[in-house]
């Protein structure tokens, strides 16, 4: 029998949210909701290797294998051209992937349900959402300790964004699934050091607000969520399997938290009061439901012509002054 699909939260799953940290939800999605985004990443892959194929860089394309081992087996016979697919996989020549499978996740009806009863009926899509491919063995795949609120604006530190995880795999322990420092999160935010490994933010284990032997495995099934706020401490291991952890972050937070949902890049102004500024500015926000204001809704192809103008437009990354790892 196949499970009932969580379509909002309820008491004790809020509950245990605003306790812990964090919270799993099971069956938020059915998973051939999430195989037209699958598939998208799945063609961006083949066009990908076809490009690379054409140039005369590589000579077999994997063409046959699943998406669950493809992109392993490629970066696994050429090595060099990791960076290759993950610029195309991750977009950064346009703001982030902007395909319209993702938006479809981004807005996906469910989840704005699921979010509603955390964040209230205004909700931004925040612009810091990313494609995670883990692949087997991959020395960036590991992620450090961390609070996401490290890379935000610390003006944003009072504000809560939600970071919504969710595997296009089961994400297990053995593959890399996400570790949480429960009831952490409202200890504030911690320091960080940049320089960390693979070029991450880095908390270090001192720096914890709990041992890391109170840290917990959250496995998630192909269909699930990972939510958890932006100052709860996370991190990921090594994928110790044959199958590429694929995952996709997304951010979302309230219309009264700063956002730069409602302006172009060039009114970006560093001096304006702080609730003008977004917690992210370099990309730009979304709003993607609104009770009182339905017509500020974005589109796709608002949503799509944003990230792009944001991307070409190259503004500031937040400053919080944390220092590097070597030379404290």
């Amino acid at each position: 029998m196949t499970p009932a699909l969580t379509t909002r939260l309820n008491e004790e799953q809020i509950a245990f949210f605003h306790t812990e940290g964090y919270l799993m939800v099971p069956n938020l999605f059915a998973p051939e909701e999430l195989e037209p985004l699958r598939q998208e990443i799945a063609d961006i892959i083949e066009a990908t290797a076809q490009r690379l194929q054409a140039g005369g860089k590589i000579a077999d394309t994997f063409a046959d294998a699943p998406f669950e081992t493809r992109l392993h087996r490629l970066v696994r016979a050429y090595p060099d051209l990791w960076h290759d697919f993950r610029r195309a996989i991750e977009g950064k020549a346009g703001g982030g992937h902007t395909g319209r499978e993702m938006f479809n996740l981004l807005t996906h009806p469910r989840l704005l349900d699921v979010l509603e009863g955390l964040l209230g009926p205004e909700i931004i899509a925040s612009s810091v959402y990313r494609i995670r491919p883990k692949l087997p063995g991959l020395d960036r795949g590991e992620v450090p300790w961390h609070q996401d609120s490290g890379y935000f604006s610390p003006h944003c530190d009072r504000s809560l964004i939600v970071t919504c995880w969710i595997p296009l795999v089961d994400a297990t322990i053995e593959n890399g699934c996400l570790l949480v420092l429960p009831r952490t999160h409202r200890a504030g935010i911690v320091p960080h050091h940049t320089g960390g490994h693979a070029g991450y933010l880095e908390v270090k284990a001192e720096d914890l607000p709990a041992p890391e032997s109170e840290a917990v495995y959250v496995p998630v099934p192909l269909g699930g969520a990972l939510l958890m706020t932006n100052m709860t401490p996370h991190c990921s291991r090594t994928n110790a399997t044959d199958v590429v952890r694929w995952s996709v972050d997304l951010r979302y937070q309230s219309r009264e938290a700063p956002t730069n949902a409602f302006q172009e890049p060039e009114e970006f102004d560093p001096n304006a009061p702080e609730i003008e500024i977004a917690c992210y500015a370099p990309e730009g926000d979304f709003v993607v439901r609104s009770a009182r204001h339905p017509e500020s809704v974005h589109t796709y192809e608002q949503y799509a012509a944003r990230r792009r103008a944001y991307d070409a437009a190259r503004l500031p990354y937040p400053q919080r002054g944390w220092t590097p790892l070597k030379g404290d």
